[in-house]
């Protein structure tokens, strides 16, 4: 499942020691894992969902993304939650956004127009916290957390979730090592795990990439770089 450079630095659980390294790597600024661009398999596939103006996107695990401001620049209502103050405060100051703050629950949420994160641990998110949304963005959440706790981080999801809902999952999947392509290029078995007794799951792009390997450049890897549409059942 899922492994990718995110995997180095995972995204601690309530209560973790990883709570601080995680808090230490913004503050010292060790973040390779964040992109400086807009994720290209959001704004390909994204329309596909045919979301109305104004829908509410919800997204876990967000750090300092660009791409929560694609997602208001189509229209949406973006509502993400990141542990770190340090990513939330560079947010907005690096996109020349000015956010107002207020104490709601454990967190303080930072808002500006269509944008808003939640400052505070994850795992400790109420449905009161968040409110209603009509679909996640997971571009690597699920990805960063340890294999341990992913099973954790799905069912609080669907804690949060209202009844109906969609998930946009992107994720980064080490290529089977076997000469059967067919097994890598379908639904990955971790997510079919953790998914599909309330999701219907549909595999909506695959793209198999060759990443340069540090420890044998002679030896590349392949990874398969995937596009998950889940549905509510």
């Amino acid at each position: 499942m899922p492994s990718s450079a995110f995997a180095a630095t995972p995204y601690p659980v309530q209560g973790s020691p990883d709570n601080h390294l995680w808090l230490q790597c913004w503050r010292e600024r060790r973040t390779a894992f964040h992109q400086s661009v807009v994720n290209p398999q959001l704004c390909r596939f994204w329309p596909t969902l045919e979301l109305a103006y104004g829908s509410r996107v919800f997204v876990p695990l967000c750090g300092k993304s660009l791409d929560m401001i694609w997602l208001a620049q189509q229209g949406h209502e973006v509502i993400g939650v990141e542990l770190s103050t340090v990513a939330v405060r560079a947010f907005f100051q690096e996109n020349g956004l000015k956010a107002v703050k207020r104490r709601v629950g454990k967190f303080v949420l930072w808002r500006s127009g269509k944008l808003s994160i939640l400052c505070g641990d994850y795992f400790a998110l109420t449905p009161a916290d968040v409110g209603l949304f009509d679909t996640v963005y997971d571009r690597a959440a699920l990805t960063a957390l340890p294999e341990t706790i992913r099973g954790l981080y799905v069912a609080h999801l669907q804690r949060l979730m209202p009844k109906i809902v969609q998930v946009f999952l992107l994720t980064i999947e080490d290529a089977a090592d076997t000469a059967d392509l067919s097994a890598a290029m379908g639904i990955d078995t971790e997510i079919n795990t953790l998914y599909s007794a309330e999701f219907a799951i549909t595999l909506a792009y695959v793209e198999s990439v060759f990443e340069d390997n540090s420890a044998a450049p002679e030896q590349p890897t392949r990874a398969e770089y995937k596009v998950y549409r889940l549905t509510s059942k």
